[in-house]
């Protein structure tokens, strides 16, 4: 367990990284998270609208919710696996909201990337690991308004909350 008490060389974390994204395009092809996450939508969306989300063309024609979509196993694979890499090097805790503010930013932040998520249809980890490195424009423009939009961010939270 000692191996999880100490940073990781990040180094080593980035080509241990690359050399299992290697084996896993290998093996899979292109690995994208946010497939996976839209799939759990629709699939809570269905539980909660029941067959009145085949109104909406996209649970109808582009995406339709089926629990056989591989993709959602890989992105509950990567929550489950940083719940337990948390709770082994004790960064684990749980962190609420105090003020009404927090929660409102919280919830246009979310919206807002799940909006941007939809507009791009790939993930900031499939544009980090895949398509920067095939040197495509579009991934350093996504990687460009990830880092805008999280400098934009930072700043009207220390501004609004006053931290």
């Amino acid at each position: 367990m000692g191996f999880f008490s100490k940073t990781l060389d990040p180094v080593i974390a980035l080509v241990t990284i690359a050399v299992l994204d290697i084996f896993l395009f290998v093996i899979v092809g292109a690995w994208t998270v946010g497939g996976g996450e839209t799939m759990m939508t629709g699939l809570a969306a269905k539980a909660v609208l029941g067959d009145s989300i085949e109104k909406i063309p996209f649970w109808h024609l582009v995406f339709p919710p089926t629990w056989g979509y591989w993709k959602i196993y890989i992105s509950l694979g990567m929550i489950f696996g940083a719940f337990v890499s948390a709770v082994i090097s004790k960064e684990f805790y749980l962190r609420i909201p105090r003020r009404l503010s927090e929660w409102v930013m919280i919830t246009i932040g979310g919206l807002l990337m799940g909006i941007g998520i939809r507009l791009a249809f790939v993930c900031n980890v499939s544009t980090f690991f895949g398509l920067t490195p095939q040197m495509n424009m579009g991934g350093y423009l996504a990687i460009s308004g990830i880092i805008a939009g999280a400098w934009v961010g930072s700043m009207a939270y220390k501004k609004i909350l006053g931290v």
